[in-house]
């Protein structure tokens, strides 16, 4: 049986925080809201509980799938539908008595009077991007003499502004009369909050595309514009208490955990406000090329789409051991290759074929994206300095299910972040997963424990001796290190690297010439820094150190192939559980040099360094251990890095 509604009892819980003679008063309010997507959606919702009695809705859009991920009316069995009627709907299902005037046409200039006619106050909720018919409505309500609130759901933070009848117009703070479109864009981005405390939960700023008109968004901000706007809205037609209004500006940040009130007069004239869009103007309305890593080509085929993904694989300092020679749709040649002959670290090509083996495994999780199954046949007569891999794709079996599979997404996100992590040590859960990522024929070998993380920093402080003092790494790193880069497409950024830019600088002055290196290391103690920033608090600032171990010796090229495989799983696992990463390759390689009594420098301080290293990682992780393992790392919670190797795109790897 359904229950009668009754407004008193409907809202009574308000009361308190309320007057009844208040709550009385919200029942007669009308209030304006243009736009019912994210922000516009909560906005609705949140004043209907308050019990404000009276809307005039705009909104010309329908709901899809991509506002499944902040706006209140967005669900299956509303796509399609109209965002304006559906968010109606909901309202009157918490009120049934509401007064709703209802325009699906949206708002405009010739409409603006007839939609703020009769209203209390107008709330803003139009789309970023929609600065004419923002200009046009807040005009408006400007010339009418109605408040106006503006709310910007700025990731995890909520912006708001306040324009009351008599202060300054919305045209003189935010100044974007006779401004180019994107101008516009960027004086209404900054000046929403002057603050800027969203900043530091960004974490990719190419998301960010004015020209092509998008931004990322989540609920988080859109609930909290909801709260922080209300409040105001409340205190304005209840005329309860002091309102800020432009040239102040609210913003609440809830990642900082931070509230913060800014003044500006004059608004974008500011001096503070023409200073933050000169630095915009560089950081959004110019870098959009430099800050999306690389662009995708256009692919055409299933097999293209699938080697698209695939050459995100690792491979050591960004060499990409690989080409692809493509026969058919469904067929294709991996020519692999290895950098023995330069690299210091490629023993025996093995590291070389640790990356072979996460391209194959990056090619198989792609295929399921496009439905395929895979196989390799890695050919027996080629050498192994050119290993030869013939791919056959097939359409996957029903019985096995063609479900992409859940580390796809997660490809292209897989970085290496260089700097430290927190301390928090690994959930159960991400262990479990960490660990059953190998799959049989591997283990994890933990080194978590704070003294064994103490005995691995001191490890790798000292290791990191060898790697910046011998020449034959000297020659290795002035090969594959761009500078003045955020991103590189076959090598690693300097920017990636991991050190300040004071340290860079003087870094990249002293790898101008072996001498300088040896000069800087002998009288100026040069590695002493780079080793405590680059190895020594890294080491310490993580969850855990790990290695993965093989059953038994890897020895063949067919079994380093199979241990780039798991090693890419336990990488791609890490990621999808919001895990950073860094591979500590160093101490294994100069190890197994050592076992093989292979002299890899010819500095013989050096070498006899790396025969007491090896004698160290043998106690911490133990002897059978640090024989089997394959790979060694850092793993921990923390922020994915700004800079990254990219990859070639697909048109430089393909063979002819």
């Amino acid at each position: 049986m359904a229950t009668a509604f009754e407004y008193t009892t409907a809202f009574a819980r308000n009361l308190g925080w309320l007057t009844h003679s208040e709550q009385a008063l919200l029942r007669r309010k009308r209030v304006a809201i243009a736009g019912l997507g994210g922000v516009g959606g909560s906005h609705l919702l949140t004043l209907v509980r308050l019990g404000v009695g009276a809307f005039n809705l705009a909104d010309l859009d329908t709901f899809e799938l991509a506002n499944f991920n902040r706006q209140a009316g967005a669900s299956l069995p509303t796509i399609g539908k109209e965002k304006v009627k559906v968010l109606a709907q909901m309202a009157l299902n918490i009120n049934p008595e509401l007064d709703l005037k209802i325009f699906d046409a949206g708002i405009g200039p010739s409409t603006n009077r007839e939609f703020l006619q009769g209203v209390d106050l107008y709330l803003d909720s139009l789309d970023f991007f929609a600065v004419t018919a923002r200009r046009a409505v807040f005009a408006a309500c400007h010339e009418l003499g109605i408040p106006a609130v503006t709310a910007a759901p700025l990731g995890l933070s909520t912006a708001v502004l306040n324009f009351l009848p008599g202060k300054m117009s919305f045209e003189e703070y935010f100044r974007l009369e006779g401004q180019p479109e994107d101008e516009q864009f960027l004086r209404f981005f900054v000046g929403l909050a002057p603050a800027g405390l969203q900043r530091h939960a960004l974490v990719d700023p190419s998301t960010i595309d004015l020209k092509a008109r998008s931004g990322p968004s989540t609920a988080v901000g859109c609930e909290l514009c909801a709260g922080v706007a209300a409040t105001q809205v409340l205190k304005i037609l209840l005329n309860r208490g002091k309102v800020l209004a432009v040239p102040h500006a609210l913003q609440f940040d809830a990642y900082t955990g931070k509230l913060r009130t800014t003044w500006r007069p004059g608004g974008n004239n500011h001096p503070l406000q023409k200073l933050t869009l000169t630095m915009a103007r560089r950081q959004l309305l110019d870098s959009n090329a430099s800050a999306t890593p690389t662009t995708a080509e256009e692919a055409r085929t299933p097999l293209e789409r699938i080697l698209e993904l695939a050459r995100w694989a690792p491979s050591g300092d960004n060499t990409q051991p690989w080409r692809f020679e493509i026969l058919n749709e469904d067929k294709l040649v991996i020519h692999g290759s290895d950098t023995r002959e330069w690299c210091v670290y490629d023993l025996e090509g093995r590291a070389s074929q640790l990356a072979i083996g996460a391209l194959l495994e990056n090619i198989s999780i792609a295929a399921t994206g496009e439905g395929k199954a895979v196989e390799f046949s890695i050919r027996e007569d080629a050498p192994e300095t050119a290993p030869t891999i013939d791919v056959t794709l097939s359409d996957a079996a029903s019985d096995v299910g063609t479900a992409p599979h859940p580390l796809l997404p997660f490809i292209k996100r897989r970085v290496t972040q260089r700097r430290p992590f927190s301390s928090a040590p690994l959930s159960a859960l991400d262990r479990e997963h960490l660990e059953n990522s190998v799959a049989p024929g591997y283990r994890v070998v933990w080194i978590d424990t704070a003294a064994s993380k103490r005995d691995m920093a001191r490890l790798l402080f000292k290791n990191a001796h060898i790697r910046l003092t011998i020449p034959e790494a000297y020659e290795v790193h002035k090969r594959i290190i761009e500078w003045d880069a955020t991103f590189s497409e076959d090598r690693l950024p300097d920017k990636a690297v991991g050190l300040d830019p004071l340290n860079l600088k003087t870094m990249r002055w002293a790898m101008q010439s072996w001498n300088r290196i040896v000069f800087v290391n002998r009288y100026f103690a040069g590695t002493v820094l780079p080793r405590i920033v680059l190895d020594l608090i890294p080491a310490l600032k993580c969850a855990a150190h790990f290695m993965i171990v093989a059953d038994h010796e890897p020895t063949s090229l067919q079994e380093f192939v199979a241990a780039g495989r798991a090693m890419q799983r336990f990488w791609l696992t890490a990621t999808s559980r919001g895990l950073q990463l860094q591979p500590e390759m160093t101490p294994l390689i100069f190890s197994t040099y050592v076992r093989r009594d292979i002299a890899f420098s010819q500095d013989h301080k050096a070498l006899q360094t790396a025969r007491i290293l090896k004698d160290q990682l043998d106690r911490i992780v133990g002897e059978e251990n640090s024989l089997a393992g394959v790979f060694m790392g850092r793993v921990g919670y923390g922020r994915p890095p700004v800079s990254r190797s990219t990859r070639l795109p697909l048109s430089r790897l393909r063979s002819t």
